[in-house]
């Protein structure tokens, strides 16, 4: 301000100079007029600048500000620097609102907006997932148009949003279980939230599934201990009889034994949060041991085949993978009558280690297949507890996989069998097909898809077991051999290239 009013002095004064001289030097009337041109001119000026000012104001967002000479060039460059930090501050807030508006698209929840009307003032992605809606052609319009459900109708009207809604059959496919928040705010305003808690829901229906699993589990067994027990002390029973008792009490107390040995294998798997190790597993004596258990399980009463690739490997715990497949194994013995096959085989498959077991038993109705790996989920209780299963099988399997970051697969058909193939991540399959001679801890490996000698008659598998024992007896080690041809023919190829080798080299000295 003291800048204007110096200048304005400043100009003054010289115009004062300038007309006394001019009415000394040229008379009163030159004076005059000179002075009137001079504030005509200068009027005509602010005019001017004054009309640029106001076309400036009057544009919906400021313009290119012009640029003068004097006092008005001072009041435009003070204008532009207001405009440009009134921008700044523009951009800033449109900045801020761009990352709010993101963040909460990015959220795994649904936010949406009403207006004191119960209008809809705008929603995230989310919320138009699970009601539903369609944010450029919904808003503005009122929810419970939108939203006719009868329960959230209720809802939105009793005004009693202490606790949340939950809204089953929503979502894309009808599927989902929505949970509803509203939050008032403002003048009469409401936030409405809601989560996707399908996850949530079958978790707790799967924790009391379990508890009354478990609880139906052993009060079984306990109930025929107590029955015998009683029978034996209040009634007189043989010695015949009460040999069968006992047996049978052995027998309901060896389930009940797998069943918390299971369940504490489980706990196990559940609450170990270190990853397993990337140590290679020692694929033959793994394969050896799963076709010693499905001969002892089988008794000779199925066709059992081995096949496997020497150049698969796979790496991870091999204990907790040892389970698994037994589990895979043990449940496809069990499952097949007498006299059916089943194959147990270890593959390389567009980069990734399979591990599959295969079986011509009852098969599996296509309803039950996605509720395989829940805990004691049976798809014939009866048979199960006749086999002998726990109903936690699988779901270890589940565990161990899910510790490798390994999928479970299962293809069945009811009457011809089922395939359960367990397929590996890269980084935890190994192929090395120039070692397809040599298996890992330098025991003699199958060729490709070559079979353990004896599958067709489980029977010999026992004889080889004998002679394996007696190998170790005489201080040797047993060790599973296999069919070979690709390594004796490459072994003579490797010799005769050897006596190439040193015929020249004896030839060039």
């Amino acid at each position: 301000m003291n800048v204007i009013w110096a200048r304005s002095a400043a100009f003054l004064i010289c115009l004062a100079i300038a007309a006394v001289l001019l009415f000394v030097f040229a008379g009163p009337v030159w004076a005059l007029a000179a002075t009137t041109a001079v504030l005509t001119v200068l009027l005509l000026y602010y005019l001017f600048q004054v009309n640029r000012l106001w076309k400036v104001l009057d544009a919906p967002a400021y313009g290119e500000i012009p640029s003068a000479l004097g006092l008005w060039g001072e009041v435009y460059y003070r204008l532009h620097r207001l405009v440009k930090r009134w921008r700044s501050q523009v951009l800033q807030v449109e900045a801020q609102h761009t990352r709010f508006i993101q963040a909460i698209q990015a959220s795994p929840n649904g936010v949406l907006m009403l207006d004191d009307a119960d209008q809809i003032e705008w929603c995230n992605g989310m919320a138009e997932l699970h009601f539903g809606l369609n944010a450029r052609r919904d808003v503005r319009q009122r929810i419970t148009h939108l939203i006719r459900r009868p329960e959230f109708v209720q809802y939105l009207n009793l005004q009693r949003f202490d606790e949340p809604l939950q809204m089953r059959d929503m979502g894309e496919h009808k599927q989902s279980v929505i949970s509803v928040q509203i939050l008032p705010y403002g003048d009469n305003r409401k936030l409405v939230l809601t989560q996707d808690i399908t996850k949530l829901e079958n978790t707790e229906a799967m924790r009391r599934d379990f508890v009354a699993n478990v609880s139906h589990e052993l009060k079984t067994p306990l109930t025929v201990l107590t029955g015998f027990l009683e029978t034996v002390r209040d009634l007189p029973v043989s010695d015949e009889d009460r040999k069968r008792y006992v047996d049978m009490m052995l027998t309901q107390s060896m389930r009940m034994q797998h069943i918390v040995e299971d369940l504490l294998a489980l706990a196990k798997l559940e609450s170990d949060m270190q990853p397993p190790s990337q140590d290679r597993v020692d694929i033959g004596a793994v394969m050896h041991h799963l076709a010693h258990d499905a001969e002892g399980l089988s008794q000779g009463r199925h066709r059992i085949s081995v096949e496997v690739d020497p150049a698969v490997g796979i790496r991870g715990a091999e204990t907790e993978l040892l389970s698994a497949f037994g589990n895979l194994v043990s449940n496809a013995v069990r499952y097949t009558p007498d006299g059916g096959s089943i194959g147990i085989s270890l593959s390389y498959q567009q980069g990734h280690a399979v591990f599959a077991v295969s079986d011509t038993g009852l098969g599996i109705a296509p309803e039950h297949i996605p509720r395989l790996t829940e805990r004691f989920y049976r798809v014939d209780r009866s048979r199960s507890r006749d086999t002998g299963g726990t109903g936690l099988g699988l779901a270890i399997v589940k565990h161990v996989l899910s510790r490798h970051h390994a999928e479970l697969r299962v293809t069945s058909e009811e009457g011809k069998g089922s395939v359960f193939r367990v397929i590996f991540p890269a980084d935890r399959s190994v192929y090395e097909p120039d070692r397809h001679g040599e298996r890992q801890g330098g025991r003699p490996s199958p060729e490709r898809g070559a079979q353990v000698c004896a599958r067709s008659r489980p029977r010999s598998w026992r004889a080889h077991h004998v002679r394996a024992r007696e190998a170790s007896r005489r201080g040797g080690r047993g060790r599973v051999y296999y069919k070979n041809k690709h390594f004796e023919r490459n072994s003579l190829w490797l010799t005769r290239l050897s006596l190439v080798f040193a015929l020249a080299a004896f030839c060039w000295i």
